[in-house]
């Protein structure tokens, strides 16, 4: 039999036909000299002040016909070792290789989630997708391509073949080590050289959903201007990640490295604050004057840290923390001393698990008598608090962008607002949730950013309806894992050991499961999951009994 698979790029619509010459390798570096709008940022003129974004050159990406010597190939089986719907990892030298078989085809992957690296032997196999068992990413096993958040990457896609009955692997070297595969996207046809006060798609707010958009964007074939704008003086990086380790330097942080954007067009104002939207005229007006013209608008700007309102919020040694130097100042200013953390809240909850080792002591503030107990009930509360945020909006309340009495931007199922070609996503949105009889809700959570990122695309002409969510707001506590939409529960069924924090709960209201979460029972939420983006309704009296075999399909 010969060889069968290999990498699927996604099809782009046609665009221009942009012909590049390569240089020799002695001539390049005179040529990149004697352009400068390569060479180094640029930057624009607005009212005097200079602003900057960041872009580099394009990156460096392994041949599409790599040659014998480039590769590995190996027997890792016997074809009859794995039945229909195993996973198994296998070692081929160079790098393990996620081996599935589905639908009686044998499929050959990358083994870890690009996401945080999760080991994928240990998700769920279902429907021709593998389920990451920490945070529910999932992949395609005939592509490897993602086709649910979180993550932004793909995965490799390696060949097999069957001789004698043995199953042999052959793949990439280079591909086994990066363990990660970015998809194809345009570039941008139409750069603009110098200053430029207008651009085709404008995202304000560089989070996840903002990245995600363009990403996706550029994915789709789209090769006219992006400009990302952000109040952080660095560029994209993985906020949940604060609160776990404060003590990150942004680079360690960073969702892409700095030539990812000059290679694909994305320009990226730093420190670039909106602070009015001119709807009528298509125009952002920044805090220092400059003016941006814009086509289509995306509002992504995330959430702002909801501070106190007692005496004695405004002394120098209380802190909030949004970005990396605020982590970087709380866990240096901690050491030796007492803490105090207000909020016993998920963020709150790991801000204390990160100094307690390296503070004197640490002390958690909550004005609920159990934390968690709104969110996850008194139970689960008692053996591990609502998420203290507020949409960071106050820019937009005089641009004519409808507000509900919150602060969030209500969007439709296209991620539009009350404006044409103005749309919004992330924390900052309440959208309808189709599986909840499309009542708007707010999930705060980075997996909804992304899908909602990808949503968001319409600003270019090809969007899409806004996803359902496979994960429940906030939980970034280590272990606990969720599913669902669980606002309203009335009931909570809980298998496994408290005590042991190895449990998993099933919030009800009336008679279905509206949402689960979990700790230490991986990948029990990720078959939830499954279950609940096949459309199926799980019933009450299906979890009460402890039997979970309907999980697995051997059930009613």
């Amino acid at each position: 039999m010969g060889w069968a698979g290999g990498s699927h790029a996604p099809r782009l619509p046609t665009v221009e036909l942009k012909i590049e010459v390569v240089l020799p390798e002695k001539d390049r570096g005179k040529e990149e000299l004697s352009t400068v709008s390569k060479g180094s940022p640029r930057a624009y003129q607005g009212n005097g002040a200079a602003r900057h974004f960041h872009a580099d050159e394009r990156l460096p990406t392994a041949h599409p016909y790599p040659g014998a010597q480039d590769c590995v190939e190996a027997a890792v089986c016997h074809v009859k070792d794995l039945e229909n719907g195993q996973m198994r990892e296998v070692e081929l030298g160079w790098g393990k290789v996620l081996l599935v078989k589905d639908n009686g085809e044998l499929h050959a992957l990358g083994h870890k989630c690009p996401h945080y690296g999760a080991p994928l032997v240990k998700g769920v196999l279902s429907r021709g997708r593998v389920r990451c068992p920490w945070h529910g990413a999932c992949f395609n096993v005939s592509t490897g391509d993602l086709e649910d958040f979180p993550g932004l990457d793909s995965l490799h896609k390696f060949q097999v073949k069957i001789e004698k009955e043995k199953v042999y692997i052959r793949a990439s070297k280079q591909a086994l080590q990066l363990q990660r595969r970015t998809k194809v996207m345009a570039t941008c046809i139409s750069p603009t050289p110098g200053y430029s006060g207008s651009t085709n798609v404008l995202i304000v707010g560089a989070g996840a959903a903002g990245l995600v958009c363009a990403e996706t964007l550029r994915q789709e074939g789209f090769s006219d201007r992006i400009v990302l704008c952000t109040l952080d003086r660095h560029l994209p990086y993985d906020r949940p990640k604060l609160s776990k380790s404060l003590d990150a330097q942004p680079e360690q942080l960073a969702l892409r490295p700095k030539e990812f954007f000059r290679a694909h067009g994305i320009e990226v104002l730093t420190e670039a604050q909106v602070v009015t939207v001119d709807v009528r005229n298509k125009k952002a007006v920044f805090k220092d004057g400059f003016k941006l013209e814009y086509s289509k608008l995306l509002l992504a700007p995330g959430s702002s840290p909801k501070t106190l309102s007692c005496k004695g919020k405004d002394v120098e040694n209380v802190f909030t923390i949004r970005t990396p130097e605020d982590a970087n100042r709380v866990v240096r200013l901690a050491r030796g001393r007492n803490a105090v953390v207000v909020g016993a809240g998920f963020l709150g909850m790991e801000v204390a698990a990160y100094l307690a080792e390296k503070a004197h002591s640490v002390s958690v503030l909550e004005v609920e008598e159990t934390p968690f107990r709104r969110l996850l009930g008194e139970r689960v509360g008692h053996a591990l608090m609502k998420r203290c945020a507020v949409p960071a909006t106050g820019f937009l309340r005089q641009s004519g962008i409808s507000l509900d009495s919150r602060g969030f931007i209500p969007v439709n199922k296209m991620m539009q607002t009350n404006i044409p070609g103005v749309f919004a996503a992330g924390d900052a949105v309440t959208f309808p949730l189709a599986w909840r009889n499309n009542r708007k809700v707010n999930i705060p959570h980075w997996q909804m950013a992304h899908a909602q990122g990808t949503a968001s695309p319409e600003a270019a002409g090809g969007g899409r309806p806004s996803p359902g969510p496979s994960l429940s707001p906030g939980l970034h506590v280590p272990s606990a894992r969720p599913a669902g939409y669980g606002e309203g529960f009335d009931d909570v069924i809980i298998q496994g050991d408290l005590d042991e924090l190895k449990f998993v709960a099933f919030y009800t209201k009336g008679d279905e499961v509206i949402s689960v979460a979990s700790m230490n029972y991986d990948p029990i939420v990720s078959k939830v999951a499954e279950v609940l983006a096949s459309g199926r309704t799980i019933r009450k009296r299906e979890v009460e009994t402890g039997d979970m075999s309907w999980l697995t399909g051997k059930g009613s």
